[in-house]
């Protein structure tokens, strides 16, 4: 399948001055994505995550047409994004974190309302993909308010809406869910499901939330001073650390009572709650033998193992490369 967005060695450099003396200033480049090379195919939905400074943010202004890469190719349903990038409008939708694309002043409909003649959006068009984002979203009761007035997960939810109006093929999303609280975090990730399995968007997701990752994203790509480091299945993040292993699982054994630390081989008790005991063991072994062991040893009454988080991973990861 030819890839939606494609990327080939791709590098952006920026010329950084500093001053050395009184009147001295000395230039010196800084490689802010260097040498980024991916391709995501029509209806993938990707969690592209990495630190602050790590290279996420200029590579989707890349994408966008915000900025000019000075190096490599770039795509973006077959456009060059610097070159073409009010036609490149017309095919995504972008969400920046707290960077509000609605009109602050006016009520969200006329926001809206504008959107749709800037875009050109048909009227029933228009109004079908409204209808839609009004009810998933929950923004009924918004849609007379001044966006000013607007909470920020309240305006979030706005910004997600506008940035579909026009039924774009790609959405790029950052940070779609800072300021929910957990209902509206829900909402908001089951309607980004629906719409990537309904209408076959796709979506490049940036979050710190990464529930958000782990809930909506089978593919993740992390980044790292400008250089891809990892592009693969979310489960295989696991392994990806510097250890091979992907740290340790953990066994959470729910006894009859209280008992002392639990003792099986392959195990390490790292906590103990009355009769709830925490049993950490490396994530690259399987559990069946564990269990086993414990069922058989000690009186039993429920079980469930847990993977490692991958915050934890990822921060492994980085300290390896280190």
């Amino acid at each position: 399948m030819e890839p939606l967005i494609e990327l080939a060695d791709v590098r952006k450099v920026f010329d950084v001055r500093r001053r050395t003396g009184l009147l001295r200033r000395e230039k010196r480049q800084v490689k802010a994505v260097d040498g980024l090379s991916f391709e995501i195919a029509r209806g993938e939905m990707v969690g592209y995550i990495g630190p602050n400074g790590a290279g996420k943010s200029t590579t989707i202004k890349m994408l966008t047409g915000i900025l000019t890469p000075s190096g490599g190719l770039l795509r973006v349903a077959g456009i060059d994004p610097a070159r073409e990038r009010t036609r490149l409008a017309h095919r995504i939708g972008v969400v920046f974190g707290q960077r509000t694309t609605l009109w602050w002043d006016l009520p969200l409909k006329d926001s809206y309302g504008l959107m749709r003649r800037m875009y050109r959006i048909p009227a029933d068009r228009f109004r079908a993909n409204l209808e839609r984002c009004v009810e998933r979203l929950d923004l009924g009761a918004l849609l007379d308010v001044p966006v000013r007035q607007l909470s920020l997960g309240q305006r979030m939810r706005g910004d997600i809406a506008a940035a579909l109006l026009h039924d774009p093929d790609v959405l790029y999303l950052d940070e779609p869910t800072i300021g929910l609280d957990v209902v509206s975090k829900a909402k908001v990730r089951g309607f980004l499901r629906e719409l990537n399995r309904e209408q076959g968007t796709t979506v490049l997701l940036t979050t710190h939330d990464l529930q958000d990752i782990e809930q909506l994203c089978e593919r993740v790509m992390v980044i790292d001073h400008g250089r891809l480091v990892y592009d693969g299945a979310l489960a295989g993040l696991h392994a990806a650390g510097p250890d091979g292993g992907g740290g340790e699982r953990t066994l959470v054994v729910d006894l009859e009572r209280d008992l002392p630390p639990i003792t099986v081989p392959g195990a390490r008790v790292v906590k103990v709650e009355g009769p709830r005991q925490w049993l950490a063991f490396p994530a690259a072994e399987s559990a069946a033998p564990l269990v086993a062991a414990v069922a058989a040893r000690y009186p039993l009454v429920d079980l469930s193992v847990r993977e490692p988080d991958i915050e934890d991973v990822i921060a492994r990861m980085y300290a390896g490369r280190e």
